[in-house]
């Protein structure tokens, strides 16, 4: 019996210290991500109002539009929300609807692949890249926290609008 009581005791112990990364929202709909690269701002809103501001990290190259496979550069223009990724590197991530079929065909007509996998994910696993300003391949970056936040909000389907 005294064992059973030690085994219960600590079972209590790790779930009250325990904390998930997958947060409940139930506050506005999320209607659309607006990514401002020159301000490095996120904001998401809800029609014309902004529900929450982040500051982002982009690709390490991020003038541009992103054009290329390993170009560094953040995609520019109007996108989705297409995937969600709860085992990411990077903590959580949601994905971009990049590349679209005009991306695709630009790329294409230019003999290079336009590459994908563009996220909007939590924060650097690597430690040379802690703190240091645009540093992903292409993707948006805010911190783990945040990016619990976020991935509770945004649902998939959800327009995101890059702007230079």
């Amino acid at each position: 019996m005294r064992y059973l009581f030690v085994i219960i005791a600590a079972f209590a112990l790790i779930s009250c210290g325990s904390s998930s990364k997958f947060k409940k929202y139930n506050g506005p709909q999320v209607t659309q991500v607006l990514v401002d690269k020159t301000a490095r701002k996120m904001w998401l809103l809800h029609g014309k109002r902004a529900l929450k501001s982040y500051d982002v990290d982009l690709g390490f190259n991020p003038k541009g539009h992103k054009f290329r496979e390993g170009d560094g550069r953040t995609p520019e223009g109007v996108y989705r929300i297409d995937r969600r990724n709860p085992n990411s590197a990077y903590h959580l991530s949601i994905g971009i609807s990049y590349p679209n079929n005009r991306d695709r065909a630009k790329a294409h007509a230019a003999g290079v692949s336009p590459g994908g996998d563009i996220f909007i994910h939590g924060g650097p696993r690597l430690r040379k890249n802690k703190g240091k300003p645009d540093w992903t391949a292409g993707c948006i970056s805010v911190t783990n926290k945040e990016m619990e936040e976020i991935y509770s909000m945004v649902q998939d389907g959800t327009p995101i609008y890059i702007k230079p």
